[in-house]
């Protein structure tokens, strides 16, 4: 039964958000080296904090990721035990792996067969330390 079907709203994804301590080494990470876009940022000063969408497509064609700048946060945030990883879908987990490389991206997995799995993974980190799996499905 589809969802339209059983009468429930057309639900996808939207985003998910970080919180991050510096929004320009941020950006440099998700933007000159992992691709995405910047598809908007509102500054809030009475709230002293920004917010920037990026994404490698629209807003209402995507999965966006929501980058917080609290301006005022210079220790690092406490991401809970409970919160697992982003995941980026790649054709060539190996060949992503070797730019990411060149780039000076730290590897917290290198890239290798999911064991008992049907997908290649890595496990890179962001500025902020977040783990983001890159994932590709074996053939």
């Amino acid at each position: 039964m589809t969802i339209e079907a059983a009468g429930l709203p057309d639900f996808r994804v939207d985003h998910t958000m970080i919180r991050v301590r510096n929004l320009h080494k941020t950006l440099a990470f998700y933007v000159d080296i992992l691709g995405m876009k910047v598809l908007r940022q509102n500054e809030y000063p009475e709230g002293r904090f920004t917010n920037t969408f990026i994404g490698y497509q629209g807003e209402d064609d995507g999965t966006t990721l929501e980058i917080t700048w609290n301006w005022d946060q210079s220790e690092p945030y406490d991401r809970g035990n409970g919160w697992g990883h982003l995941a980026l879908k790649v054709s060539d987990v190996y060949a992503a792996s070797k730019y990411l490389k060149s780039k000076g991206v730290e590897f917290s997995k290198e890239p290798s067969p999911m064991k008992n799995g049907t997908r290649v993974l890595a496990f890179i980190k962001d500025p902020d330390g977040y783990p983001i799996e890159l994932n590709e499905p074996l053939s």
